[in-house]
């Protein structure tokens, strides 16, 4: 099915929309409609022909004249079905991004009430992402074409229609397109030029080639970001050795030299590291003829991503932020949600969403972000389709970033994005060798995936396979993140009923492995744990639960913040504790005791008070002073004086996303027991004269 929407500008501000839905495959104008709009006429379709014909050519031509200011304003519009297809023509060209036509929702695109939406979608590309698009395709009755070179890429077996061509190539992506309601892409190295033509005749392409033309270079995609004061990190365009010595002298070092197009999974990078460096890198990209930049190296302590889908209407709707780790420049591994505090995730959120915001079109966006250790968070680049962040989607999210991604284009209502699980992780089947070897490591992984709970399989049917090429994807769900990275660890690892893996397919292990080892050390290099006081004369009171954190070997730290003294030094630690890592802060305080309250006032996390005894009343004061706090701020608060349990109820709230806590909390009260018990034998076997020396 084709589509094509046009407005008329006239120095009235009114406007006359032609709109054609052209059924293709029997060369049947189902409807044609005019729609007028003024200011005394908003949005009111009238119905002027109704028109069928299944042979002859049908030509409607509109043509307007008006004379303002001696400015003579005069365009023909023309609707023209021809080789069984839809094809506007302006005789006049649009070259501004700011005049946009205006594109129907689903239900203009449809042309019979069968099923969900009859519109084909045709997907320049057929890899693993146009597989996906059709696989979620399916349930809903929608049809996927798709146009790729490749007779056998991964989309064709399932693809409603597979034209074999290149996406690149002018002439085959307007032949594909005559047989499409609406374009959209699984990659962003297409002929943008060619969209472009098309979107001008009437074509409905969806992200806007404006988006893709920006995206597809990705300095002018900085450049683009820039201007709408989208964080980044400082870049500069080098053409020759002057600009590349001024960006070292700018940035320092590591310096990072980026290809400006074509580059993707890590192609098209290169790190300097010193002076001695800089040519390397630059001729290992081949070269300035090959259009580089350089940016500023971002320290990042996390590499982030969120998926945004933007609707037809630009509303915008975000999935979870998750969390991605790279080997070699290629995503390895993706923990969703990303183990992030909530201020963290909000302002990665807003910060992808202003990005898609500031483009145009419709459709599923993967964000790239980079979060440094101060808690800013700065854009990397951003993808213009569903991303390989976004893969977890299909088991963790009520609606996936697939069928987010076609609801946009069809301008079907966006999908929840929330997760149905609380955890996931999804590993890239990668190539570890080329040929039989390779598929034979990557296929014993996966038959160690079907036995797993929670684990499902991806595989892409991709005919070849080469070192470092995806292959496939497994996502394994848990109650928790520590459930569900046990679970891909046991997918991973070796055990006594497989022990014939081949030596490529531990390189899979020890990456992931590795990956895991570097994220948990990043972590406990961070106190997990706050220990605050009023005065250091509460100390010998509070180092009980720094005993007991001790002995459950859980990171934390001890200081003293004055809520009467220091009072700003309070305030700066309460809301600054999330960011820097801490999950639970143990405040003791006495007398007035306001320590607890306050700095519960300030923070998210939850805070546990400890009644301290003072000079007077033993305590009481400080008890209830912690314990009356207003609705809405709650404060935990544990008997007078006793900080153990403040630090034992500590390890029950990090136990509960925990699993090695929360199995040591089990050991420990199982050592209560036994000792409990231990004193009743022996209270029962010498009597309690006995038993108490007397």
């Amino acid at each position: 099915m084709a589509m094509a929407a046009l407005t008329h500008p006239n120095p009235f501000h009114e406007c006359l929309e032609v709109y054609g839905l052209l059924r293709a495959e029997s060369n049947i104008i189902t409807s044609f409609s005019i729609r007028r709009r003024s200011s005394h006429c908003h949005g009111r379709f009238v119905r002027v022909a109704e028109l069928r014909s299944a042979k002859s050519l049908l030509l409607c031509c509109w043509s307007k004249e008006h004379n303002s200011n001696n400015n003579r304003v005069d365009k023909t519009w023309k609707v023209a079905s021809f080789k069984g297809c839809a094809a506007m023509q302006q005789s006049e060209a649009f070259d501004s991004h700011e005049e946009k036509a205006e594109y129907a929702d689903c239900e203009d695109l449809c042309t019979s009430p069968m099923g969900l939406c009859d519109t084909v979608v045709g997907v320049l590309g057929g890899g693993q992402l146009g597989r996906m698009l059709c696989q979620a395709a399916s349930p809903m009755g929608i049809k996927v074409a798709i146009l790729d070179p490749a007779k056998d890429c991964p989309a064709s077996a399932i693809a409603y229609q597979h034209v074999v061509g290149s996406f690149r190539d002018m002439n085959a992506v307007r032949d594909f397109a005559k047989g499409c309601g609406v374009l959209t892409v699984e990659i962003e190295h297409v002929n943008v030029e060619t969209l472009d033509s098309l979107e001008r005749e009437g074509g409905d392409v969806q992200p806007k080639p404006f988006t893709i033309r920006i995206i597809q270079d990705k300095y002018l995609q900085k450049v683009h970001f820039s201007q709408h004061s989208v964080p980044l990190s400082d870049f500069m365009q080098i053409d020759n050795v002057e600009s590349l010595e001024k960006a070292s002298h700018l940035f320092g070092f590591p310096l990072m030299i980026k290809s400006r197009c074509l580059a993707y999974d890590g192609r098209g990078n290169a790190v300097a590291r010193c002076q001695g460096d800089l040519m390397a890198a630059v001729n290992a990209l081949g070269g300035f003829e090959r259009g580089l930049y350089a940016e500023k190296w971002a320290p990042f302590v996390k590499e982030l991503a969120v998926m945004v889908a933007r609707g037809r209407d630009s509303r915008l709707h975000s999935f979870p932020v998750v969390e991605t780790i790279q080997r070699e420049n290629i995503c390895h591994l993706v923990e969703a949600p990303a183990q992030v505090s909530v201020e963290v995730a909000t302002r990665a959120v807003r910060i992808a969403e202003q990005a898609v915001g500031s483009l145009d079109g419709a459709g599923v966006f993967g964000v790239e972000l980079f979060l440094l250790v101060d808690g800013q968070v700065l854009l990397n680049e951003v993808a213009p389709r569903p991303h390989n962040s976004g893969h977890y989607s299909i088991e963790a999210c009520i609606t996936s970033q697939f069928e987010q991604h076609l609801r946009a284009v069809l301008g079907l209502p966006l999908g929840e994005t929330s997760m149905k699980v609380p955890a996931a992780v999804m590993y890239n089947v990668l190539g570890e060798d080329e040929g039989t070897a390779g598929f034979s490591a990557a296929q014993k992984i996966l038959r160690r995936a079907v036995s797993i709970p929670g684990a499902s399989v991806h595989w892409y049917e991709k005919p070849d396979i080469r070192k470092h090429r995806k292959m496939g994807h497994i996502t394994v769900v848990g109650s928790t993140m520590e459930v569900a990275r046990a679970r891909m660890n046991e997918i991973l690892s070796f055990s006594g009923q497989i022990t014939s893996i081949c030596s490529k397919a531990e390189t899979h292990i020890k990456a992931y492995q590795s990956a895991v080892s570097d994220h948990v050390e990043k972590q406990e290099e961070s106190p997990l744990i706050g220990i605050i006081m009023g005065s250091d004369s509460d100390l010998p009171v509070m180092k009980a639960a720094a005993e007991v954190l001790d002995s459950f070997g859980v990171s934390y730290e001890v200081t003293v913040v004055s809520a009467h003294r220091t009072p700003l030094r309070m305030v700066d630690y309460a809301q600054k504790a999330q960011q820097r890592g801490i999950k639970v802060i143990i405040a003791g305080a006495g007398g007035a005791a306001h320590l607890p309250g306050m700095v519960a006032a300030l923070t998210p996390l939850p805070v546990i008070g400890v009644p301290v005894k003072a000079s007077a009343l033993d305590g009481v004061d400080s008890l209830l002073s912690i314990v009356q706090m207003p609705k809405g701020v709650p404060v935990a608060v544990v008997a007078i004086q006793n900080a153990t349990n403040a630090g034992l109820l500590a390890l029950r709230m990090l136990g509960a996303t925990d699993r090695g806590i929360l199995e040591k909390i089990a050991a420990y009260q199982e050592d209560l027991r036994k000792m409990v018990t231990e004193k009743a034998e022996k209270l029962e076997s010498v009597g309690w004269r006995q038993y108490l020396n007397l």
